[in-house]
């Protein structure tokens, strides 16, 4: 089972518009409503590909309390925090040539009391999980030993920015405080956040080439440079990279080696949430490895050829069309260097 952890929730509205005209009247031309939020699409993605996963998140008024109808609707379990603030709401605007225009709002403002909460929902959910697994062991008579509390909870995945109210140490304390239950972290954050992280020693993070160079405060302008600054994130506490380039692919930097991967696609017609699709991928596929790069890299090319925020099921994955190598092509230029 994989828990998901999303700090700032959302409820995401997309919008298909001919063109983007400033100043006039548009009409869409289909829209669609989702549960968002980095650590929401991760679980949506694996329930897409039936997987069992738990999403812990604070949810608020209205637009939260519709949240959990979405998610629910889409057989995810649901751990809610109730906040007294009002769950954000954000808009995207999609353009036939792939062109996304969002609009994200700030979010409530936690309290310290649901800040400390939330993280305590996480605990609660992985020493409950381990209780559901040593008693279905004893029920059925199996006599495997649970060795820790990761047996039940395999990966959290930490995932998003953080609301007002909360600390750039947040993230920090949430990883801690997992690796103390026994679990297994994936962390999708950016900024201080990320970096006050690392001293905890997230067992993956997954930046993109902005929130890559951000972290190491030079631009990227070659896949070998992007490979630098992986191995960089990694000196100061990150356990692997996964790290996504766009249209370039994706990078695997972690004991085992360094893979490159790759799949071409045909038409893009939302990236929203393509990163969260392949986070899930390379989750669900054990993460670690050549194998669960390649899974990633199938859920991301897939997830950008969907509508909106539209999560990828195994119909839609096409691994034949994945290439993964060791051979990483260090001089080939980035698409869009990150500054």
């Amino acid at each position: 089972m994989i828990l998901t952890v999303t700090p700032n929730p959302s409820l995401d509205r997309t919008y298909e518009v001919p063109a983007l005209d400033r100043g006039e009247v548009l009409r869409a031309t289909a829209e669609r409503m989702d549960p968002g939020g980095k650590g929401v699409n991760v679980s949506r993605a694996l329930a897409a590909a039936g997987r069992r996963t738990v999403a812990v998140l604070p949810l608020g008024g209205a637009p939260g309390a519709l949240v959990a109808e979405l998610l629910a609707g889409q057989g995810i379990e649901v751990a809610p925090v109730p906040v007294a603030g009002a769950t954000r709401s954000n808009i995207a605007l999609a353009e036939p040539d792939g062109t996304l225009t969002k609009i994200n709002a700030p979010g409530p403002e936690l309290t310290a009391a649901e800040s400390e909460s939330l993280l305590s929902t996480v605990r609660t959910q992985i020493h409950a999980q381990v209780h559901a697994q040593v008693h279905t062991e004893v029920r059925t008579q199996v006599r495997t030993q649970v060795r820790t509390h990761a047996d039940s909870v395999a990966w959290i995945a930490c995932c998003g920015s953080l609301p007002r109210g909360l600390a750039p140490e947040w993230y920090a304390e949430l990883v801690a405080r997992a690796h103390h239950a026994g679990a297994r972290i994936a962390l999708d954050t950016s900024g201080p956040s990320l970096l006050a992280a690392l001293r905890e020693r997230p067992d993956v993070v997954k930046p993109n080439a902005e929130e890559l160079a951000r972290a190491v405060g030079r631009p990227l302008v070659t896949v070998g440079d992007a490979v630098k600054a992986a191995e960089e994130l990694r000196t100061y506490g990150a356990g692997s990279v996964l790290a996504s380039l766009g249209a370039d692919g994706q990078l695997l930097v972690s004991d085992a080696g360094t893979y490159f991967g790759f799949a071409a696609v045909a038409a893009v017609r939302s990236n929203v949430g393509a990163g969260d699709a392949s986070l899930a991928g390379f989750l669900a596929a054990g993460g670690e490895g050549p194998d669960a790069l390649a899974s990633a890299v199938a859920h991301g090319a897939a997830a950008v050829q969907l509508p909106g925020s539209v999560m990828p099921s195994p119909a839609d994955l096409d691994p034949s069309a994945v290439t993964v190598t060791a051979d990483v092509p260090l001089d080939r230029p980035l698409t869009e260097p990150a500054s």
